[in-house]
């Protein structure tokens, strides 16, 4: 499949979904807090979504039972709302994508519960860090690769492990085009950026080893295979004529 270059109309529809996306997410993060489950995350962003107008993009694709993705400690993704009750120390990644009119917007950020470990506000930084200078290298004629270099680069300077086997990916028509975006990637590889892209970086970073595995009862919770914490951070980008837009930004008071 080739990568779709979007036309102005489908950049103006993408741009207002991951909008609403990073609306969503800004306010589950403000819900997040000892005692609460993943589950009341859940219903409480369905009714968030649904009350823009809006689908939540998860529910029901290929099976995904919830409409949003709560992924605890050391789940790094995909993980299902349960009753699982989060507590103090714990971390979550919440990650939300949207459908409005047709458009797709995904972003996904990990959340201190309560009070946290020095390892895991580390982590969280680390993770921060390694999407935004991922992101620094969105602008047309670069390469693809070198997304992955930077990050896997900047992850390995604190002994960290980057995840391979789950990547960013093309996004807006639909949930999930082309390309695969990968984290881990040798330099001056892949496609070429040119404007009109629209994708998602979404680095994962395990403190222990990049390695997974997956659920085999549910077919879709990945877990760190060594049991070490995992954070995520992920923004939808827009590969501008001279450089590049965060399309999942939520402006102060946009609530």
């Amino acid at each position: 499949m080739a990568i779709i270059i979007k036309t102005p109309k489908q950049i103006q529809g993408i741009r207002e979904s991951s909008k609403l996306a990073a609306k969503t997410l800004k306010y589950l993060g403000g819900l997040v807090s000892p005692g609460i489950t993943t589950a009341y995350l859940d219903n409480k962003a369905e009714i968030f979504i649904r009350d823009h107008n809006a689908i939540p993009a998860p529910l029901n694709y290929n099976g995904f039972p919830k409409s949003i993705c709560t992924s605890v400690n050391n789940v790094i993704c995909h993980g299902i709302p349960d009753n699982t009750v989060l507590k103090s120390g714990d971390i979550i990644k919440i990650d939300v994508t949207t459908i409005l009119n047709g458009y797709y917007g995904d972003t996904c950020k990990s959340f201190p519960v309560g009070d946290i470990s020095k390892e895991s506000k580390q982590l969280i930084k680390v993770t921060k860090k390694c999407l935004d200078i991922g992101i620094n290298q969105v602008y047309p004629g670069n390469r693809f690769g070198n997304i992955g270099y930077v990050i896997k680069k900047y992850a390995k300077r604190f002994g960290y492990g980057v995840v391979y086997e789950y990547t960013g990916h093309g996004v807006g028509v639909n949930f999930h085009e082309d390309p695969s975006v990968f984290h881990s990637s040798n330099k001056n590889t892949g496609d070429i950026m040119l404007p009109g892209m629209i994708f998602t970086i979404e680095p994962m970073i395990n403190i222990g080893t990049a390695q997974t595995i997956l659920d085999k009862n549910d077919g879709w919770t990945v877990y760190t295979k060594d049991g070490s914490l995992s954070a995520q951070e992920e923004h939808t980008i827009l590969v501008t004529e001279a450089s590049h837009a965060v399309l999942t930004v939520c402006d102060y008071g946009c609530l």
